[in-house]
């Protein structure tokens, strides 16, 4: 058999087993939805974008034991962007025990951005979550959905590991409340090496999601995800140049 006919078949076995022959590089100027972090330099392809999850701030834990939970800014200006984007205001967050001045200042910061003319969609909560957590995060996102104005919808980022280790009961309580979670696919700067393996318990849920990407990093899309009628596209992490994606070992509950 030759070389050729051999890379042939090899190629065959591989689609027909479901695996990526060889995954690509993630490329921003194929998508329209984008995250803009702290730190991270606008680029021109910002100017195709149609949605944009612009960081605003962090919610940290109290530094002494009795403080309460505080915001610290991450994007103090607050720019005018064209109304053909749809904005979400996101907050990271590293503990679940907000006092009211955090959810006053929330909420402040989303009229802000208002009253500024771009049109607001929503907040996005970006908060690693533990998949055996996961009820106690949903009551913390009912709360916050109550405080909401109706106008605004809610968005989360999620863990690989929900879809396939989380308690369906657990999963349906969150798509009563929130709008849509984007399952990320990366780690810090970093694509998570075996993602691929999560992506058919991704597809079968039963809420709204989009898939979370980094820029550069690697990305094969299986046929069936765009079958899903809960798929609602993909999200980009941008990067700066000097930060190339690499791959990284997922990370665990």
């Amino acid at each position: 058999m030759g070389a050729a006919t051999q890379v042939l078949l090899v190629g065959l076995l591989l689609l027909a087993a479901g695996v990526p022959a060889q995954a690509a590089r993630v490329d921003a100027g194929e998508h329209q939805a984008f995250w803009l972090w702290a730190g991270v330099t606008p680029q021109p392809v910002l100017a195709q974008a149609r949605t944009l999850y612009v960081l605003q701030g962090q919610i940290d834990g109290p530094r002494r034991a009795g403080d309460p939970a505080r915001m610290l800014a991450q994007n103090p200006a607050t720019p005018r962007l064209s109304k053909d984007v749809e904005l979400w205001v996101v907050y990271r967050a590293h503990t679940l025990d907000w006092n009211d001045e955090v959810f006053a200042l929330l909420l402040s910061q989303l009229q802000r951005w208002q009253r500024a003319g771009n049109r607001v969609s929503g907040v996005q909560i970006d908060f690693d979550a533990q998949t055996l957590h996961l009820s106690r995060y949903a009551v913390f996102l009912e709360d916050l959905r109550q405080r909401l104005p109706r106008q605004y919808r809610l968005s989360i980022t999620g863990l690989l590991d929900w879809a396939g280790n989380a308690d369906p009961a657990a999963l349906n309580r969150l798509a009563g409340v929130v709008d849509e979670v984007v399952m990320q696919t990366y780690q810090g700067r970093s694509s998570i090496a075996d993602h691929q393996r999560y992506l058919p318990s991704i597809a079968r849920l039963q809420l709204p999601f989009r898939i979370g990407l980094i820029q550069n990093g690697e990305w094969q899309a299986p046929d069936y995800l765009q079958s899903s009628p809960w798929f609602r596209g993909y999200v980009v992490f941008l990067l700066n140049p000097s930060e190339p994606a690499t791959d990284t070992p997922p990370a665990r509950p």
